[in-house]
């Protein structure tokens, strides 16, 4: 599974810790991580939490990604613009519980975590627990076990939903205010890693002439 980390400019500080403890994690379950930034507060970059909404079904939508972490302050801005765009199930995520309850029940594809929220002595073996029990089973396995039947039914509907309720990512693209989507993937760590792993071609290249990438 290749999963993307990305944070938003408040809490941009913490990135290299939590790409460590993510890592760390992610190897034993010999998954990919994929560092996105913002590295730190004072990249030339700055990423908010509606710009980390577009990246995440940007990188969802075109299986660049398989999962993505993010979040910001609360959690909560994080998770209502990743969920306000299409093929993104983002669940707002505070502890170990959380994550594996949402991991096996809802089969989310992206997390938001309250980064400045109890975030302090400790705070690293929180984050290693979390994502221990976020990828510790396939996700979608149901919790408890006697209700999985009735979960992924539940789980395949509200997909279904959303591709009713949401417009094609491309048709979103072409009609965003152009500067919104420029100062939101117009930076080489983005578009290096996207285009490598990205499989839309359609997608893929009606970005590449947005950005005048050849």
């Amino acid at each position: 599974m290749k999963i993307a980390l990305i944070n938003e400019n408040s809490q941009a500080a913490k990135n290299s810790q939590i790409y460590f403890e993510l890592c760390s994690v992610a190897q034993k379950f010999h998954h990919q991580v994929d560092n996105y930034g913002m590295f730190s507060a004072e990249d030339e970059h700055q990423l908010t939490y509606v710009q980390i909404g577009l990246l995440a079904s940007l990188l969802l939508s075109t299986q660049a990604a398989d999962f993505v972490v993010t979040g910001c302050g609360t959690g909560q801005g994080a998770m209502l613009a990743c969920n306000s765009f299409p093929n993104v199930l983002c669940g707002h995520i505070t502890d170990a519980v959380d994550a594996y309850l949402f991991s096996q029940v809802n089969a989310g594809n992206a997390i938001a975590i309250p980064y400045a929220q109890n975030y302090g002595w400790g705070a690293e073996i929180n984050l290693r627990y979390l994502f221990e029990k976020l990828f510790s089973e396939p996700i979608g396995g149901g919790y408890p076990k006697e209700r999985a039947i009735p979960e992924q039914t539940n789980k395949r509907i509200l997909d279904s939903v959303k591709k009713i309720t949401h417009r094609p990512l491309l048709e979103i693209l072409q009609q965003l205010d152009p500067q919104f989507l420029r100062s939101t993937l117009d930076y080489p760590v983005f578009y290096d890693l996207f285009f490598k792993n990205s499989n839309d071609e359609e997608i893929n290249a009606w970005l590449k002439s947005f950005l005048k990438i050849q």
